[in-house]
């Protein structure tokens, strides 16, 4: 019997997560990543929220059917839902920030994924590493 491999938990903030489903380019590898198993995205409904949240900008021009399908076909097959068991206040220079390192602790995540400087800066927090979206895709050879 092969020894299972260590699930890799990822907390990708709203940004990387918008850009690797509705834009083309090498962002999409991270959705990729999810599909094939190799990561395990997470989120809470904190994160989860925000996300909606911005598929709605006018912005993206996404009717709410096309909003509808991105979240069941896309997101709740694949990703992991944590309640927070952990709150996070004040780590971040901004403190809308927070919620993915909480989601991140609450997960037992092993990073986040963000293009985000106010997060990037941080580089680590409780063992989770903050790296930006391409430093990721580096670090699993993908």
């Amino acid at each position: 019997m092969g020894k299972k491999s260590k699930e890799i938990r990822v907390v990708l903030d709203t940004n990387v997560l918008v850009s690797a489903l509705i834009f083309t380019g090498r962002l999409n590898r991270i959705v990729d990543l999810w599909k094939e198993g190799r990561i395990i995205p997470v989120l809470t409904r904190e994160t989860f929220d925000e996300f909606r949240r911005v598929l709605e900008y006018p912005k993206f021009v996404l009717s709410k059917k096309e909003i509808k399908t991105i979240i069941e076909e896309e997101i709740l097959p694949f990703f992991e839902v944590f309640d927070i068991t952990h709150e996070v206040t004040g780590i971040c220079r901004d403190p809308n920030d927070d919620k993915f390192l909480a989601c991140a602790v609450s997960a037992s995540a092993d990073f986040i994924v963000s293009g985000d400087k106010d997060l990037l800066v941080i580089k680590e927090y409780r063992s989770v590493k903050i790296v930006s979206p391409l430093n990721f895709l580096k670090l699993l050879n993908f």
